[in-house]
């Protein structure tokens, strides 16, 4: 007889595309032990089709309402397709009395984290968001080394995601994801319609401006992954001291206010195939460099690198690779955790929301 510990849970995916290919449905098989994917929902039944032979799949469905009606034995929903029917859907799956865990953005407006928090809430169900970076082994050792340095020690933080094109990954990830376009006439009407009503209320008037619009775009989808990290590590910034931008607003800069020191951060997307994410902090008697790699390539190190000097004198340095094991992987596994186990959840939605508080300073302050 199987524990309830050691249960299997049963997993819906919405939006079987590129990431869900590459990097969920894999490691949803990968994690057998603890999930079984039951039912795929996307708009194109040429990728349902493809993902449902690949991954053994037995369900697939168009819609979510199908889906929720017609698979009852689903525990969690995994949901991985526009970001603009983030905020529908994990309501919809909540009040379903589903599990969610939801990729980020969670929502585009502080609006839809309130609407899902008290989704949430009422449904008395777990709410996980996808920031996988922040379960890496080696973050949790830097915060480790975080936490027990002396008040005022920190001088300094600069955090960094320069990264080339995803595409330039997934090509080479021996998941041999495929595309497809047989999506219905009216599907990208109404994303459309959703994106324009969405960012309209996240950034108001800016929405009218292609460049500010690009600037919030690429904030919710690579810069979150660095501000998320940068909250658990530091906390809230007080404000934002700066923020400017190239002139396409594929770069942006921006120099955030923390007690007794200041962190930059830098994020942008170009064409070189060079995956540059990393955290340093400068405290007082050692650099701390946290190193992340690309997550399309299973089993790349995260590694944590320490600089100082030793009370005799001595210079040192040490590099810390805690495990092989992937973001992803243990991601999974404190969802797992969280909804068999009751565990507490750091990235639930009112924890989400805090990084569009940080993006609306952001936008603010923008030159």
């Amino acid at each position: 007889m199987t524990k309830a510990l050691d249960r299997i849970l049963n997993v819906a995916l919405i939006g079987a595309g590129e990431i869900a290919m590459t990097t969920h449905l894999p490691t949803l098989l990968l994690c057998s032990h603890l999930y079984r994917t039951v039912a795929l929902v996307d708009i194109s039944k040429q990728t349902l089709a493809h993902c449902a032979h690949k991954f053994h799949v037995p369900a697939t469905y168009t819609n979510v309402s199908e889906m929720l009606e017609k698979s009852p034995e689903v525990d969690v929903v995994f949901i991985m397709n526009a970001n603009e029917y983030h905020v529908l859907h994990t309501v919809q799956c909540l009040k379903a009395g589903k599990h969610v865990m939801v990729e980020k953005p969670m929502s585009l407006t502080k609006e839809g984290a309130d609407e899902i928090e008290a989704a949430r809430q009422a449904s008395g169900k777990v709410v996980f968001v996808g920031y996988m970076r922040r379960y890496a082994h080696a973050f949790l050792r830097v915060k480790e080394m975080v936490d027990n340095l002396p008040e005022g020690a920190i001088n300094y933080v600069r955090v960094r995601d320069i990264i080339g094109w995803n595409s330039q990954w997934v090509d080479q990830c021996a998941h041999f994801p495929a595309k497809f376009t047989d999506f219905p006439p009216e599907a990208n009407q109404e994303r459309l319609s959703l994106n324009e009503q969405q960012f309209q209320q996240a950034i108001g008037k800016k929405a009218s401006n292609p460049l500010d619009k690009k600037t919030y775009f690429v904030l919710n989808v690579l810069a979150s992954h660095d501000v998320s990290a940068m909250r658990e590590l530091l906390g809230m910034p007080t404000g934002v001291v700066a923020a400017t931008r190239n002139a396409a607003g594929s770069f942006t800069h921006v120099i955030f206010e923390y007690p007794g020191f200041k962190v930059y951060l830098e994020f942008g997307v170009d064409n070189v195939m060079e995956f540059d994410a990393q955290i340093e902090i400068y405290a007082s008697d050692r650099h701390i460099t946290l190193q992340y790699d690309s997550p399309y390539i299973k089993g790349l190190p995260i590694t944590a690198k320490v600089v100082g000097k030793r009370e005799n004198g001595d210079h040192y340095e040490e590099l810390i690779r805690p495990s092989y094991e992937d973001a992803y992987t243990l991601e999974y596994k404190a969802l797992h955790d969280a909804i068999v186990k009751g565990t507490p959840v750091k990235n639930d939605a009112v924890d989400a929301k805090q990084d569009l508080e940080i993006f609306d300073m952001v936008m603010k302050a923008l030159v």
